[in-house]
């Protein structure tokens, strides 16, 4: 019985650690590189959702720098006082809880976690395929697709982007970061796709 115990204790410090995000961020090539079952996570929801891998990482990588449990700041009470948090956001995807549960539902995944990073590319290749359902917004428009993932799809609907300069600017920046992965993938992927296929 004290072993199971011990066990358990071990595994759960295990998968509270938080998780190394890669080194370079701005290379596709060299995230899947250190991360070596992220390019198989990530081909794994495309294939299955039809979100392009980019477009998946890009969004990733503006959400939360792949911090598996980054969360928001707290405010300030009085200015000083650490006090609440700005929302419920949580992990790799920043999704609130009740997204994250809603992707749970549909999916039939209640285990899923915000910051298992198979969980969470799925999560995000789930909500591209969704927002273009909802919003008519092609899977390959990261822009777009950005701005619905940040403001939901009522939001986006409604349009409450456009008032926000600096959101704007954001999806801008994602979307160039997600043409930038393109082209690079389209140098290494073959190597990826070999490794993921037990060819080498």
């Amino acid at each position: 019985m004290r072993t199971i115990f011990i066990f358990v204790a071990l595994l759960s410090m295990l998968t509270s650690c938080a998780s190394k995000p890669p080194d370079n961020q701005d290379n596709i090539c060299k995230i899947f590189s250190e991360k070596s079952s992220w390019y198989r996570l990530a081909n794994k929801s495309e294939e299955k959702w039809g979100a392009p891998i980019h477009v998946q990482m890009s969004i990733l990588r503006q959400e939360s720098s792949f911090q598996n449990r980054v969360k928001p700041e707290r405010e300030k009470l009085f200015g000083v006082i650490p006090w609440k948090r700005k929302s419920s956001a949580l992990g790799y995807t920043q999704a609130i809880d009740g997204t994250w549960d809603w992707y749970k539902k549909e999916n039939n995944k209640p285990l899923a976690s915000r910051v298992n990073f198979a969980d969470a590319v799925d999560f995000t290749g789930w909500y591209i395929n969704k927002t273009a359902s909802i919003n008519k917004i092609s899977k390959n428009d990261t822009y777009n697709q950005y701005l619905a993932y940040h403001e939901g799809h009522g939001g986006y609907k409604k349009g409450t982007y456009k008032s926000k300069e600096w959101l704007i600017e954001v999806a801008r920046k994602v979307k160039m970061r997600a043409n930038r992965y393109e082209s690079q993938l389209s140098e290494c992927e073959d190597n990826f796709s070999k490794k993921f296929l037990g060819i080498f």
